[in-house]
Order: structure tokens, then C-alpha cells, then sequence
């Protein structure tokens, strides 16, 4: 207990850090896409939302290092993107903290896309139906008519997009690095110090990971539980 206590009072909690920053840029910016997405694919035609769709859930099921390489080609300054990013706008992607965040944006907006689409095709036509009736905008309609209904789904992809982008690993070592106080995550020191040895530090970083994701997925429980009564009132 004595050598737990000494560990967390000499730890570096800067990964942590990082990784919470990454994740809440990273949500924000998915939460956005994601809705936007998910409309913008429920409106195109058969064959087209399957491609579409299929490119926007690739990185889900793609090995997060493959994500990773396609990233650090891209965003290369050997790459054209790259050339004109850094020169053009001085943006530099390939280990930076912009990297960290463009990387767990990638691997997590799957999650977002699919929550909010899914909640969006639970929505009763007739809502929409009534709103037009009543001369509302489609802008209107959207924000406070299909949004509130879909509430729920879009709550539970929003968590589980802030729990993945925390937990990334395989695409940000690619893309982002792992250089201390400024692109390592608290799942680049897991590996770090296990492959130094350090198996109680890895110990201690694990139960940390471990409650956090715990927080978020009972937060998601709470937040699918209440509108699983809501709906129950309402029959």
C-alpha cells in the first residue's frame, strides 16, 4: 500500500491530461459531424448511402494502426496535404497534439455517426409531418423537433465517443507520437512502462482507465435508463 501511495505521489499526470483534452476536442467535433453526417445520409438514395455509409464506418472496424499510417501519409510533410498545410498555414499534424486530436477524431466519430443515425430512423415521420403543417423551417424542425426526440441516442453516442477518443491508442502512436507533456496518452505510458517493467505503475494507470470508462458507461445506463421510463409514461 505503502509503494501505491509513493507511486501516485510521484506520478506524472500529464497523460491524463492529454487524453481528457483529446477526448473533449475530439467529441466536439465528432458530435457535430456525426449529426450532420447521419442527415446528410438518410437523405441520399439506396446505393449511395450504402457507399457513403460505408466510408464513414470504415474506421470502426479497421485496425487502429491501419487508421494511423493512412493519417501520418496523409498529413505527412513529405505528402501534398501536408506540404500545404505546413507551408501554406503552418500546420503541422505528424507529432503534434493537432495530431492526437485529428487521430481519436478519425477512430471515434464512427460511433457518433452510428448512434445518431440509428436515433434518427427511430423518429416518427408524422413529428416532421406536423412541424411542416405549422410552417416551421426544416432548420426549425431539425433543432427542436428531431434533436429532443433523438436525445437519447445522440446522449449515448456523445459518451461513447468521449470514452473511445480517450482510451485511443494505435492511430495516435502513428500519427502523434508518444513525446512526454505534449502527445503522450495515458494508453501510450500503459505501454510505455510495460515495456519497462514497471508493472505496478501500468497497475495503477489501468484502475485509473478502468474507472473512468466504468463513470461513462453508467452514465450512458442513467441517461438510456430514464428515457426508457420516460417512454414508459408515455404508454
Amino acid at each position: 500500500m505503502q509503494d501505491i501511495l509513493q507511486i501516485l505521489a510521484k506520478l506524472d499526470w500529464s497523460p491524463l491530461y492529454i487524453s481528457i483534452k483529446t477526448g473533449i476536442v475530439a467529441t466536439f467535433i465528432s458530435f457535430f459531424l456525426g449529426i450532420f453526417a447521419a442527415r446528410k445520409v438518410l437523405k441520399a438514395s439506396g446505393r449511395v448511402r450504402a457507399v457513403i455509409d460505408g466510408i464513414l464506418t470504415l474506421p470502426m472496424v479497421l485496425p487502429p494502426t491501419v487508421a494511423g499510417f493512412f493519417l501520418l501519409l496523409l498529413f505527412s510533410r513529405r505528402r501534398p496535404l501536408g506540404i500545404l498545410l505546413y507551408e501554406n498555414f503552418s500546420i503541422k499534424v505528424v507529432q503534434t497534439w493537432l495530431g492526437c486530436i485529428v487521430a481519436a477524431t478519425v477512430i471515434a466519430f464512427p460511433l457518433m455517426y452510428r448512434n445518431a443515425r440509428a436515433a434518427f430512423e427511430q423518429i416518427d415521420p408524422n413529428l416532421v409531418y406536423a412541424g411542416r403543417t405549422l410552417g416551421m423551417s426544416e432548420m426549425r424542425i431539425f433543432w427542436t423537433v428531431v434533436i429532443p426526440t433523438a436525445g437519447p441516442g445522440i446522449a449515448s453516442g456523445t459518451i461513447l465517443t468521449f470514452a473511445r477518443a480517450l482510451g485511443e491508442y494505435g492511430a495516435t502512436s502513428m500519427l502523434a507520437g508518444n513525446i512526454p507533456g505534449k502527445t503522450a496518452t495515458v494508453s501510450q505510458r500503459i505501454a510505455m512502462v510495460i515495456q519497462d517493467g514497471d508493472y505496478l505503475t501500468a497497475g495503477i494507470w489501468t484502475i485509473i482507465v478502468i474507472l473512468i470508462a466504468f463513470f461513462f458507461i453508467f452514465l450512458m445506463n442513467l441517461i438510456s435508463g430514464k428515457a426508457l421510463r420516460s417512454d414508459k409514461k408515455r404508454w
